[in-house]
C-alpha cells in the first residue's frame, strides 16, 4: 500500500507536467543489492519511528487524555521533528504530521502497528530507492532511477520531495477515507486504551 500511494503522487505528478520518472540507474546485481540494503534500512526506520510515535508513548499517553488527543499530540511532534530535516518545508512538515494521523488510523482500526510499519517502510523505500527523489529534505545515493522534478514548488516541493507538494495531502486525505472505510469492522466504539488489541 506504501509503494503504490508513492507510485500514485509521482504519477499524477507525471501526468501533470512537473515530474520524469528518468533513466535506470542500477543494473543487475547492483541494483538487487542495493534494494536489498535500502529495504533493510527502511524496515529499521518504520520500526523505530512507529514504536516511537505511535507504540508505547501512545498506548500510555492514551490511557491518561484518550487515544485521539494523544494521536494528535504525538502526530504533531513527529510533525516537527521532520522540520529540523534538511530542506524540509513547513508544507513537508505538516503532511508528515497529517500522514502520522493516517498511522494512527490504521493503528486504531488493525488493533497493532504492523500497518503503519509496512506502509510508513514500503512509501520510504519506493521514494528513495526506486524513483530517487528525495525523502524529507534528504536526497540519497544509490537508487534505481534518476528522476528529476521542474516546475512550481508548491506542486513539486523543491527539494523536499514529493510529501512536500500539496499534491500530497490530497492523497493523505484519499487514504484516510480507504482506510476510514475499508478497515471499518476492525473499529473500537470508544478511544480508549481499549484501542490496543492484544496490548491491554
Amino acid at each position: 500500500m506504501g509503494f503504490v500511494a508513492i507510485t500514485l503522487l509521482l504519477a499524477s505528478m507525471r501526468i501533470a507536467g512537473v515530474f520524469s520518472f528518468g533513466s535506470i540507474a542500477l543494473h543487475g546485481g547492483d541494483a538487487w543489492r542495493m534494494g536489498a540494503w535500502w529495504g533493510a534500512v527502511f524496515l529499521f526506520v518504520g520500526l523505530f519511528e512507529e514504536f516511537s510515535f505511535r507504540g508505547y508513548s501512545l498506548f500510555t499517553l492514551a490511557t491518561g487524555i484518550g487515544f485521539w488527543p494523544s494521536a494528535v499530540l504525538l502526530s504533531g511532534i513527529f510533525g516537527l521533528l521532520h522540520h529540523l530535516n534538511p530542506n524540509e518545508t513547513w508544507v513537508g512538515a505538516l503532511e508528515a504530521g497529517a500522514t502520522g494521523l493516517l498511522f494512527c488510523l490504521m493503528l486504531r482500526r488493525t488493533g497493532n502497528l504492523w500497518m503503519p510499519i509496512g506502509f510508513h517502510a514500503a512509501w520510504d523505500w519506493g521514494e528513495t530507492y526506486f524513483y530517487g527523489v528525495p525523502d524529507s529534505g534528504y536526497p540519497a545515493n544509490g537508487h534505481l532511477l534518476n528522476s528529476s522534478f521542474s516546475g512550481p514548488d508548491w506542486i513539486t516541493s523543491g527539494g523536499t520531495g514529493p510529501e512536500g507538494s500539496w499534491l500530497c495531502l490530497a492523497l493523505i486525505v484519499l487514504l484516510w477515507i480507504i482506510v476510514w472505510f475499508s478497515l471499518r469492522t476492525k473499529n473500537h466504539p470508544e478511544p480508549s486504551v481499549a484501542s490496543f488489541s492484544g496490548m491491554r
